[in-house]
């Protein structure tokens, strides 16, 4: 046999290299997305109880905006514990638990009579359920199987609460108002526990649990240890991220956008264009609208992330954001009509842009620590979040319109604007806290 058959013959023995397949990565990433879809659905409710339960047991809005705060004080404050939790028990175990959570709070006020019920059972049990569910626990999916396109899969993700409400907003605001808050609660229930198979059967805590190097990782990273003593982390971590300067402009300008969305816009919007004699419908549809642009708005954001300044970013997200508002109580009428159209397109574009960039910054300055900082960093979003969804409760009941409080959540994002600029850049590749 010659050199030149003996060449033919090798090469047909040689296997032909397979086509590189889709990353595991991307199906825990989408995994994730469906998660935070499903629980979603209670992040679509409390706006809708407001009037409901106004007229159905006559607590004043105050009371029942005191139930909603407690949960978005929650929904905060747990999110640096689950993220540290999620590292001493795994990501699967924590989330299914979460879920559970949630869906035995929203079922049990279908039974409550009394409004101390509404804030045990929406305000603690949701709000506990819900902050492990937070945007920690898609940090921390990201910050263990990506590398590489970590801005465009934060907002990917981030973008899935905005997805679940756009599915879930319109259900829930037909049940509201042809037939009673009751079934909508029920409803939130079984989307939670329909997510829990899903997250136990098809999420995985690490790459290295299937033999994997993270999605853009040239080196195989093996899994780190269980950490113990999750709680006592937390507070580590927040004790030394607390000396430094970038936390506190990060958790001030992320209160700044809890207040000026959960708290403000998907907590009263809704009864806010009610008094304006819009239907509860076409309300709960315009927030609809927000979550369609909310996806658009985050994705791109993540991809901005990924190539300019995430200080510049946000700068521009908050000051935009603070001119919207000061306009929204002129749109607000008993129809729809283009202006305010075009206000719910901008805003939804705004939502959540600002999570990327500040999830980058967090991971420049706190390095492998960065999931837990940013666990306190959205602690201070969801207080932000819970003081003006009860304050704008009060005010509606002291002024008898909501004008004040859209006028002075302009002038705190404009704050928030000129506290992004200042953020100094880690000139050093970021370590780790710990």
């Amino acid at each position: 046999m010659t050199q030149t058959t003996e060449a033919a013959a090798a090469a047909q023995d040689t296997p032909r290299p397979r086509k590189p397949r889709i990353h595991r990565a991307w199906f825990v990433a989408a995994v994730t997305f469906v998660t935070i879809i499903g629980a979603a659905a209670f992040r679509s409710l409390p706006g809708l109880l407001i009037d409901p339960l106004h007229e159905d047991f006559g607590w004043s809005r105050g009371t029942i905006s005191a139930a909603v705060s407690i949960n978005l004080a929650l929904y905060g404050l747990t999110a640096p514990f689950a993220a540290a939790l999620m590292d001493r028990f795994g990501i699967r175990r924590v989330v299914a638990v979460a879920l559970t959570v949630i869906a035995v709070g929203s079922g049990l006020t279908v039974w409550m009579t009394a409004a101390w019920q509404l804030m045990l059972y929406w305000g603690l049990l949701v709000g506990l359920g819900s902050g492990s569910m937070a945007l920690a626990f898609a940090a921390t999916v990201t910050n263990r199987w990506f590398t590489e396109r970590r801005g465009l899969v934060t907002g990917i993700l981030t973008a899935a609460s905005a997805s679940g409400q756009l599915i879930f907003l319109p259900v829930l605001s037909w049940m509201v108002e042809k037939h009673d808050w009751r079934p909508a609660a029920v409803t939130v229930a079984l989307a939670a526990l329909t997510v829990v198979p899903f997250v136990w059967l098809l999420l995985r805590d690490h790459p290295a649990d299937v033999g994997l190097k993270p999605y853009g990782s040239k080196e195989f990273v093996p899994k780190p240890e269980p950490v113990p003593g999750a709680a006592r982390r937390a507070v580590t971590v927040l004790f030394k991220a607390a000396r430094t300067g970038p936390f506190w402009l990060l958790a001030g300008t992320f209160a700044i956008c809890g207040a000026s969305t959960n708290g403000l816009i998907q907590t009263h919007f809704v009864p806010a264009a009610h008094d304006a004699h819009m239907p509860v419908q076409a309300a709960a549809s315009l927030l609809a609208v927000i979550g369609v642009f909310d996806v658009v708005g985050t994705i791109a954001s993540g991809w901005f992330t990924d190539r300019f300044d995430a200080r510049r970013l946000l700068a521009m997200y908050y000051a935009l954001r603070g001119i919207s508002l000061l306009f929204l109580p002129m749109l607000l009428a008993p129809s729809v009509h283009p202006p305010m159209l075009f206000f719910i397109v901008f805003y939804g574009l705004d939502w959540v842009a600002t999570v990327p960039p500040t999830v980058a910054l967090c991971r420049e300055q706190y390095g492998e620590d960065s999931a837990i900082v940013f666990g306190w960093v959205l602690a201070s979003h969801q207080v932000g979040a819970a003081l003006v969804a009860f304050l704008g409760g009060v005010a509606r009941d002291a002024f008898g319109s909501y004008d004040m409080v859209w006028y002075f959540s302009g002038a705190l994002c404009a704050a928030a604007a000129l506290m992004a600029l200042v953020i100094r850049r880690k000139p050093t590749p970021a370590v780790g806290l710990a």
